[in-house]
């Protein structure tokens, strides 16, 4: 927030992506109920609506008060609206101390069809370009502050590749070692930079997965988990812990050893490529 914030007592901010459904929405809430006050963005406008009356109802109020709660509904695969709309954030309610980048999606993809080839293109893009287009605008205000918090939501899968998530494993690894440089390159500045891998986590995203998934943890639990991480400003923290122990097997595994393994791990399901992503 701006000096001229502080000074007259205004609460924090947090910008949280993908606040339509599942771990953005979860994540909305729970710095809603702090007190903060929360910029919800998402494509999807109507359910945006809906997290933003669960935000309002979290802060003990009826209604959406637009003073604690900003609405953005947009797809953030276009960068120049929402630079945009983050300038417009700025000049508003000052430099936020957090920004959570929790928008993505999942599909399965077969490389044998062409078609999937675009499919994979648009999981790159919004899993990968647009978390970093999520952070970018932020990142100069806050070296400037000398404080501020910059996170992302990557996920096991980035540790090593799963049979049908060619491009989704790729995106999370790509974002995994995107926020390791540029935790880096903030190193001393004030600024922290911190990446949450979550295991399975009980959102629209995972509801058709067709295999098992040990360890499912619901939303809301796996917010609270995440904003400790945040706060402590935690370089990597993957929720919940068995799944760290889990992944960690995974990272030092022989890749002969790997393929035999990720072999009896199901496929997630394939999207048509004419299909609106979830």
């Amino acid at each position: 927030m701006t000096a001229a914030g502080a000074a007259r007592g205004e609460a924090s901010v947090a910008v949280i992506t993908g606040a339509s459904s599942g771990i953005g929405a979860a994540l909305a809430q729970a710095y809603a109920a702090r007190g903060w006050r929360v910029v919800l963005v998402g494509r999807r406008g109507s359910a945006l609506d809906a997290t933003a009356m669960a935000c309002a109802q979290a802060q003990g109020l009826q209604v959406v008060d637009p003073a604690r709660l900003r609405l953005i509904s947009l797809d953030l695969r276009d960068r120049q609206a929402w630079c945009e709309h983050a300038v417009r954030l700025l000049q508003d309610w000052g430099c936020p101390q957090v920004v959570v980048a929790a928008a993505g999606i999942s599909h399965g993809v077969d490389l044998s069809h062409g078609p999937d080839l675009q499919v994979a293109g648009e999981i790159m893009h919004s899993n990968w370009l647009a978390a970093l287009a999520t952070l970018s605008p932020f990142i100069a205000p806050m070296r400037a502050r000398g404080s501020g918090t910059l996170a992302a939501i990557a996920s096991v899968a980035g540790v090593r590749g799963l049979p049908g998530h060619a491009a989704y494993s790729a995106s999370k690894a790509a974002l995994i070692h995107s926020l390791e440089s540029l935790r880096v390159e903030l190193r001393g500045s004030g600024v922290r930079v911190v990446t949450v891998s979550p295991g399975f986590i009980a959102t629209p995203m995972t509801a058709g997965n067709p295999f098992p998934m040990p360890f499912l943890l619901d939303a809301h639990a796996f917010a609270r988990r995440a904003l400790r991480a945040i706060d402590r400003g935690r370089a990597y923290a993957t929720i919940p812990w068995p799944m760290a122990v889990l992944s960690k097997l995974m990272h030092v595994l022989p890749r002969a050893l790997w393929d035999r393994v990720a072999r009896l791990q199901g496929r997630k399901p394939r999207r048509a490529p004419e299909d609106d992503p979830s």
